[in-house]
């Protein structure tokens, strides 16, 4: 008979595991680093942490040499791995014909995506949060190739996205295979995803302490020491190598931040980028559905294959790339845009409706490209949006109060953060990683406020973010916070049901059936001299005395579906060894105390499941 909260299971063997004491059989709370198999040492861990870095910061210079080469090739009709993206792309050769080259890039992706790694289409993030929520932390690692060549493909030849998506996806990729090559438990594999995911934005855009950022509020599980040092270990290697090979100096230069614009002294600055919050957070929303709308609009309305849905929404892009190029003499909307940012930035004479403008392409033509089954992220395009955004509502508030002597730049540069923080989620990553981008301290405090503004206007519009709204779609719900694991380090002895006789096998039901009589919750240890045999619930002594009858001896009807755990033994470790011996029931000995006479209570799955429910009242609003 097993244990099944009261009931009576078929006999399993009592297995207590390993960490388990040779001469009881009791699991000890001093050994909950052995209750895992497969957990490997610190030592290694680190290790393993800095070749993910490694790796991740590789990745993102043979990624960039990869968008190089292909931009150069169809862009300008020759091989080179220069390329500067800050700098805009000089008109092509092909004249009108350049309106073809992103459809070249689109046939490209749609045969990679379709045939080797339908995870590779989009912006890769929510693949990598399933992954490691719903997956157990699996990525198959053609991922990271097909990512990468499809990505480097549909920004070289002037697709709407960012590059720091497929790099995430590459550094996260490498940690999953690792953690499946080396036998680990979960959530080191998971960790390991984590640390590839921050490397990889952090060397793409150098910034260490916003890839560690962006993984805590995006990738973890769990945030504590364990899994915070082979993130910073991963994070930090890779910004270094990313560092060798572009050098250390910021994403954007600053021209206007040479010495600091803003003053405690003007409080009405401070408080005018409520506003600009408020107006981040309405586009971080509206962004967010246009990708979902035209994706939607793609898949159902659109008829033809993927690769005519696909090169048709490119066209569309080509299009627009190709009338800005007329109209203003660059292409403005192409790749990643850090030309255009950059010119904001600088503060290049751009009007207020031509900034508006160049919003609302930006927009359309992200949503184009990742809605047509694009490869690419959504960070480039939301720093591009945001300072168009800041930059337009710091010269419009200029024009109102001149004599608030406002910079459009630090609005500009706000903006982007509140655009970023409020369609991703990670706002504080958002915060620390434009002022690694700029290096101008001075930012700091209005774009907090602009991005903790933004974030929650965005919330109550829309709840979901741009990466978590994808999995919401599929009916996979990410966790919205992290919360202190408070059940999980309480120990056996303050959960256990000390509601508990010893009868030996001899004994017959019938004596069980008295004794739950007088006590309804009773549960009996079944003994045989200094063994225990087994334990029956309430339960199965009820259903044993309607089929088998009060003459029936307790050591058949034993169940052994159980593990010996010590009193002071945390719920975490309570419940890793029931899941990992696959048994239903705990029994809790004292201390130090032989068995089976120190046995002092039980501890069930109904019981842990409701310490977890009262646990729940410490989150509940």
């Amino acid at each position: 008979m097993g244990y099944d909260d009261g009931g009576s299971m078929p006999e399993q063997t009592a297995n207590p595991g390993p960490g388990a004491d040779e001469r009881t059989g009791t699991l000890d709370a001093d050994s909950s680093s052995q209750i895992r198999p497969g957990v490997i040492g610190p030592f290694r861990f680190a290790l393993l942490s800095l070749l993910v870095g490694v790796v991740a910061g590789l990745g993102a210079v043979v990624f960039r040499g990869m968008i190089a080469v292909i931009h150069n090739l169809f862009f300008l009709g020759r091989l080179s791995w220069t390329y500067d993206a800050n700098v805009h792309t000089p008109a092509n050769p092909w004249g009108a014909a350049v309106i073809f080259v992103p459809i070249l890039g689109a046939i490209g992706v749609a045969f990679l995506v379709k045939n080797f790694a339908p995870e590779a289409k989009g912006h890769g993030v929510p693949e990598v949060m399933d992954a490691i929520y719903y997956s157990k932390g699996i990525i198959r690692p053609v991922v990271a190739l097909i990512k990468s060549v499809a990505s480097a493909l549909s920004i070289g030849t002037g697709g709407s996205v960012g590059r720091e998506g497929p790099i995430i996806q590459i550094g996260a990729s490498f940690g999953s295979t690792l953690g499946q090559l080396i036998r680990m438990p979960m959530w080191e594999r998971n960790a390991l995803i984590a640390a590839g995911a921050g490397g990889g934005i952090a060397a793409t855009f150098n910034t260490p302490v916003g890839g560690i950022l962006f993984a805590l509020e995006l990738m973890m599980v769990e945030m504590s020491v364990r899994t915070l040092v082979p993130v910073t270990i991963a994070t930090v290697t890779a910004t270094y190598v990313g560092q060798l090979f572009f050098g250390s100096h910021p994403s954007f230069v600053i021209p206007a931040f040479e010495r600091p614009y803003f003053q405690l002294s003007s409080p009405w600055v401070l408080a005018s980028y409520v506003g600009l919050g408020l107006a981040a957070g309405v586009l971080s929303a509206l962004f967010i559905k246009s990708i979902y709308r035209f994706e939607d609009l793609f898949e159902r309305r659109v008829p033809g294959s993927y690769y005519v849905r696909h090169a048709l929404g490119m066209l569309l892009v080509g299009v627009m790339m190709y009338a800005f190029l007329v109209a203003s003499g660059h292409y403005y909307i192409e790749g990643v845009g850090y030309a255009t940012i950059q010119d904001v930035l600088g503060g290049a004479s751009l009007s207020v409706p031509f900034l508006l403008i160049l919003l609302t392409a930006k927009l359309v033509t992200t949503s184009l490209t990742l809605g047509s089954g694009a490869s690419g992220g959504v960070f480039s395009p939301s720093l591009f949006m945001g300072a168009c955004l800041g930059a337009a509502y710091g010269l419009v508030l200029n024009w109102i109060v001149p004599q608030m002597n406002i910079s459009p730049a630090a609005f500009a540069v706000a903006g982007m953060a509140g655009v970023v923080g409020g369609a991703t989620g990670a706002a504080l990553a958002a915060i620390v990683m434009i002022f690694e981008m700029t290096l101008d301290y001075s930012v700091i405090m209005p774009m907090t406020i602009t991005v903790a503004v933004s974030y929650g206007t965005r919330i109550l519009l829309l709840p979901d973010s741009i990466y978590t709204l994808k999995l919401t779609r599929r009916g996979r719900r990410i966790p919205q916070a992290l919360l202190a694991s408070i059940p999980y380090v309480r120990n056996a002895k303050e959960l256990m049901d000390t509601h508990l006789v010893r009868m030996e096998v001899s004994d017959l039901l019938a004596a069980a059936a008295r004794a739950l009589k007088e006590d309804r919750r009773l549960h009996v240890l079944i003994t045989d001299g200094n063994a225990i045999v087994g334990v029956l619930g309430p339960m199965g002594i009820m259903t044993a005395m309607e089929t088998r009858g009060p003459g029936t001896p307790l050591g058949e009807l034993a169940g052994k579906d159980f593990v010996v755990v010590s009193e002071d033994t945390t719920v975490f470790d309570v419940l890793s060894e029931m899941h990992r011996t696959k048994v239903r029931m705990a029994l809790v000995q004292h201390r130090g105390a032989p068995l089976p006479a120190g046995i002092i209570g039980t501890l069930s799955q109904q019981q842990l499941g409701n310490a977890m429910a009262e646990a729940a009242e410490l989150y509940s609003p």
